[in-house]
């Protein structure tokens, strides 16, 4: 398969094979969200953001697998630093207990490990101060131990939350949650989680704002807290989450003057303040963090998805001294994602692809925008982190089937939003394919 002129091409979707396939797998496995009824078949061709399915149709993928594919199917700029080091078994080792060389300091190591990958980590994150990981193996894990060490730092008894918010699916990050009420229906939860306003409106000043967070030369967050009126007390709050884009809630950009607000009360009232970068980090917006896009300077970085592994990272101070507050058998053990994530940051840097994910997600939107496509009402996004909203969610459905029987993989998030994930090297040919695609499916539906 030629990346360069490769297409969707789709005879029976699914196929008599994937069907075969899906109710074997279900046979065995609990209810989730599976999507479509796609099977890839990794020994097919497949390249960017084109793959095969066990049936031989070839599709477009613009889901990165919800983020967590960055470059795309067989990524050369993946593939060949990976190739030239001879993998073992066991290729996870109880990390938290044992370590794996490093090939920052031992230059005959060949494999880049864990601490490769939190050197590389901090690098990035360099910015805010920020010179410790700690490594898990989902953003669900990330999130959590965030929480952990502000409850430990603080001592303090409140979480902040964002209406709309999704931070995972464990019993604590649930808590947060904010979006769909399925998420959280019957599940215990943590106790004192409060929350306020994401103002959503991305072009309102605070005089503007419709959405409940700023009223009366005021916001509900500076409300909140405030030390006579209010009614929390800051010094008892551990951390204020949040994401700089919301992703499952609907890919939803805040304003600049909510995400100032956010820095001013955070700053000034000393609240840790956690970013769940899971789905918006590792340049997805352009920036390494969508958090640089912003105001804000986050205190605790939640990294996921992109990084190949679960990474809680912060400042030393932030982080419980003692011994076994934090620990995971897997999470800083886990060979092939470390290095996994240790050459998807070099091929970011070595081929620019901050600048063409920032490049390219323009052309996406001005592609979405100037074909003016009927029933959507609004096209958005940072970097290649894209959104296009719709009428309503019976609309937005359709769209999404019609595009899966055209071979364009996409996927749905909040309640009328299909969001858009191509590769950070795709290509304006890819772009351009991908706009026409979802043109026609938005016409057929």
């Amino acid at each position: 398969m030629q990346r360069s002129r490769a297409e969707p091409q789709v005879t029976d979707l699914p196929g008599e094979r994937g069907r075969e396939v899906v109710e074997y797998h279900h046979e065995s496995a609990a209810p989730s969200t599976y999507v479509y009824e796609f099977v890839w078949d990794h020994t097919a061709p497949a390249v960017g953001p084109f793959c095969t399915d066990i049936d031989g149709n070839v599709l477009m993928d613009f889901t990165a697998h919800v983020g967590s594919m960055p470059l795309g199917y067989n990524s050369p700029k993946i593939l060949e630093p990976l190739s030239e080091f001879d993998l073992v078994d066991p290729s996870k080792i109880a990390g938290q207990d044992f370590y794996l060389p490093a090939a920052s300091v031992l230059e005959d190591v060949g494999v880049p490990g864990p601490a490769d990958l939190m050197d590389r980590l901090t690098d990035i994150s360099s910015q805010y101060g920020m010179d410790t990981v700690f490594l898990s193996n989902t953003g669900a894990e990330a999130v959590e131990n965030a929480l952990k060490i502000c409850f430990d730092y603080t001592r303090g008894k409140y979480t902040i939350t964002c209406e709309g918010a999704f931070h995972g699916r464990t019993l604590g990050t649930l808590s947060l949650n904010r979006s769909k009420e399925i998420y959280r229906r019957a599940f215990p939860e943590i106790a004192s989680v409060q929350d306020i306003p994401f103002c959503t409106d991305r072009s309102c000043t605070a005089e503007t704002c419709d959405c409940g967070f700023f009223f009366d030369d005021t916001s509900s967050l500076r409300q909140m807290l405030a030390e006579k009126s209010g009614y929390v007390n800051s010094d008892e709050v551990a951390a204020l989450v949040i994401e700089p884009i919301q992703g499952e809630g609907g890919y939803r950009f805040p304003s600049d003057p909510f995400m100032q607000e956010i820095a001013d009360v955070c700053d000034r009232q000393e609240i840790p303040l956690v970013v769940d970068e899971v789905q918006s980090g590792m340049g997805r917006t352009g920036e390494w963090w969508a958090a640089d896009q912003y105001a804000i300077e986050p205190d605790v970085i939640a990294s996921a998805k992109s990084a190949r592994v679960g990474a809680t990272i912060s400042r030393e101070e932030l982080f419980p001294e003692e011994e076994s507050r934090l620990s995971s058998t897997w999470g800083a053990g886990d060979i092939l994602a470390a290095a996994q994530g240790v050459v998807t940051i070099d091929a970011i840097e070595d081929h620019d692809l901050l600048d063409n994910a920032t490049r390219r997600g323009r052309g996406m939107r001005e592609e979405l925008t100037d074909r003016e496509l009927a029933g959507v009402t609004d096209v958005r996004g940072k970097g290649l982190m894209l959104a296009v909203e719709f009428e309503t969610e019976t609309r937005r459905d359709a769209v999404q089937r019609e595009a899966f029987s055209r071979g364009l993989l996409v996927m749905g998030c909040g309640n009328r939003t299909i969001r858009l994930l191509p590769p950070l090297d795709v290509t304006e040919r890819e772009i351009r394919l991908g706009a026409q695609l979802l043109e026609k499916s938005t016409a057929a539906a």
